[in-house]
């Protein structure tokens, strides 16, 4: 019989199948937020080995069903960034919750998930540091290189220190280990020198 931890894995991962955006991963044609998900779920496994299920959890559905929502649904301005992440984060978190409490988790447990999802307490919570930290790990080594095709250096190098401010040392140490090159790498040593 599947536990609760495996319905809920089970059922994000469904959602995320549905992601109209594909990517090809080792010759295969994948969903991105399947393939997303999997690189949370490896980051995770470096960051924090000894993880609890509601970070797991939070970390598998960090972009829950992202793709209905488009960032050109709001406004191409930093406010209309902030909040479009604002209202993912609401959305997603009250998505998932559900998800959990249907798959046979406690509601306290659940909300916890959600709570993670809404990155509460930053800083203050070490899960929530961990789920940040895993967030910048894929950014850098998974989003960066097409990034940087869209925006111009400065922007670039001004959300890469924002990036690396919001990591742990921890988090830090890790992405030290991304092996980079080319134009990614030149633009994270300029961050990091700046």
């Amino acid at each position: 019989m599947s536990t609760p931890f495996e319905k809920a894995i089970a059922a994000i991962d469904s959602a995320h199948s549905l992601d109209p955006k594909r990517i090809a991963v080792n010759g295969a044609d994948v969903p991105y937020e399947l393939h997303y998900a999997q690189k949370m779920a490896e980051y995770l496994g470096q960051r924090a080995p000894n993880a609890s299920e509601p970070l797991h959890l939070a970390i598998h559905a960090q972009h829950f069903r992202r793709w209905e929502v488009p960032r050109d649904s709001y406004p191409m301005t930093r406010v209309g960034y902030h909040s479009w992440r604002a209202s993912l984060k609401k959305r997603q978190a009250e998505q998932v919750e559900q998800i959990c409490k249907e798959c046979g988790y406690r509601s306290d447990v659940a909300e916890r998930v959600a709570a993670l999802i809404r990155k509460e307490d930053l800083k203050k919570d070490e899960e929530t540091q961990v789920l940040e930290d895993v967030a910048c790990l894929v950014f850098l080594d998974d989003q960066l290189e097409e990034f940087e095709k869209d925006h111009d250096e400065d922007k670039i190098i001004s959300i890469l220190r924002k990036t690396w401010v919001k990591m742990s040392e921890q988090g830090h140490e890790l992405a030290l280990k991304i092996p980079m090159s080319g134009r990614p790498q030149e633009l994270v040593q300029k961050a990091l020198s700046g």
